[in-house]
């Protein structure tokens, strides 16, 4: 079981996490460390970059998040700190599900669903226990926070 931090504490780190030095910068330093230590790895989560396509731009945006890997699936949950306003990436997963998913040095295809009924639930709740803001971020806004299944894109049948 995760240690539990004051729910202050919870929304500093989020507001730090979701802002815009740390979302610009957080990639490249990512890249170079290839996700060791502290990048990598912090309050009892795995840190990863998506790579998806911007739903109104249409350019590659990429991520950082937080992920709970379940199986050979990552779950990564759209609570934006809490913020009223889900997070652009959420929606961009929606429009065009097809998305990269690093962790640490390795790097694959996936595709994106959006878990609803009894896996939300099932997902929020491994997800919460893994990162406990996520139950502070929930009590802070009326949304529905969108909790995101990234799974292994099929790969194509090679020609015989």
């Amino acid at each position: 079981m995760v240690r539990r931090l004051p729910d202050a504490l919870y929304r500093v780190i989020g507001f730090v996490g979701t802002s815009r030095p740390v979302t610009r910068l957080h990639p490249h330093v990512y890249r170079l460390t290839g996700g060791r230590g502290p990048i990598g790895r912090n309050f009892g989560v795995q840190n990863v970059i998506v790579t998806m396509v911007g739903r109104t731009s249409g350019k590659s945006r990429e991520v950082p998040l937080y992920a709970i890997a379940d199986g050979d699936r990552y779950i990564v949950i759209g609570s934006n700190a809490g913020d009223d306003r889900e997070p652009a990436w959420a929606g961009n997963l929606r429009a065009s599900p097809r998305a990269a998913l690093r962790v640490g040095r390795r790097s694959w295809a996936v595709e994106a669903h959006e878990a609803n009924g009894e896996e939300r639930e099932r997902l929020w709740a491994l997800a919460a226990a893994a990162y406990p803001g996520y139950e502070v971020y929930r009590a802070r806004t009326d949304r529905t926070i969108p909790v995101i299944v990234l799974v292994p894109a099929p790969t194509a049948p090679e020609e015989p």
